[in-house]
């Protein structure tokens, strides 16, 4: 037996709970658990043989050859949204953050700009809830995000940006749970000698986090709450 957890989507279509317990013998492999919930959740099944939802071992994206293994921790990943604090005492850890509460924009500014004398642009992407979307009013936001894997997602965002792009810093932080219209979702900071530099770099970042981090989106309009598979 082992327990599959769901997020999003997955989780509507599986009424609302959060985990699958389901009998899957140690040692089979993904490709035997896609099996199983073809038939015993099918919705969810067609979704993962379309490639609409992914499968997670132990917060790896997984193949269909894939031993699953008695401890593993596995987990159904719809599209991405993107969209407690984590400090687990790693350098990044005030640079990288996924947070329930709001952040201050001129504080995060001195962050990124405190770490050197060198830098000499920054430039900012901040995201915030609207009331409107793919034609339809919206009420409120509710982002979803898998908590562990998020983190580390946004962490591998940050080195790759320091080591690919010519900056000396850069900063993402990512809300998670109730957003109300006007407030904000999402910052990112990146701080270069130059301003060409810091605008490359965090246009990059955010098309990153919109296709690798596990945070998913509900948004509730007057008609009821819907999943937003990607948003622009």
């Amino acid at each position: 037996m082992i327990t599959v957890k769901l997020f999003g989507l997955t989780k509507s279509l599986a009424g609302n709970q959060g985990a699958l317990s389901l009998a899957v013998e140690n040692g089979k492999q993904v490709k035997d658990l896609i099996d199983h919930l073809t038939v015993t959740h099918p919705q969810i099944g067609e979704l993962i043989n379309k490639k609409k939802v992914l499968v997670s071992v132990n917060q790896e994206i997984a193949h269909g050859e894939t031993v699953i293994q008695e401890g593993d921790e596995i987990a159904l990943l719809p599209p991405f949204a993107g969209g407690s604090s984590v400090n687990d005492g790693l350098d990044d850890g005030q640079f990288v953050r996924v947070q329930r509460e709001n952040f201050s924009i001129d504080q995060e500014l001195d962050r990124v700009r405190s770490r050197s004398k060198r830098i000499g642009g920054i430039a900012t992407f901040l995201g915030i809830a609207r009331d409107r979307s793919r034609g339809r009013d919206v009420d409120g936001i509710t982002f979803e995000h898998y908590e562990g894997m998020a983190q580390k997602k946004l962490r591998e965002i940050r080195e790759r940006a320091l080591k690919e792009f010519d900056i000396l810093e850069l900063l993402i932080i990512h809300r998670y749970g109730a957003i109300t219209i006007g407030e904000n979702i999402v910052l990112i900071i990146a701080g270069a000698e130059h301003r060409a530099d810091a605008f490359t770099a965090c246009r990059w970042a955010i098309d990153e986090l919109k296709q690798i981090t596990p945070i998913w989106k509900l948004e509730h309009t007057p008609d009821g709450e819907v999943w937003v598979e990607e948003h622009p």
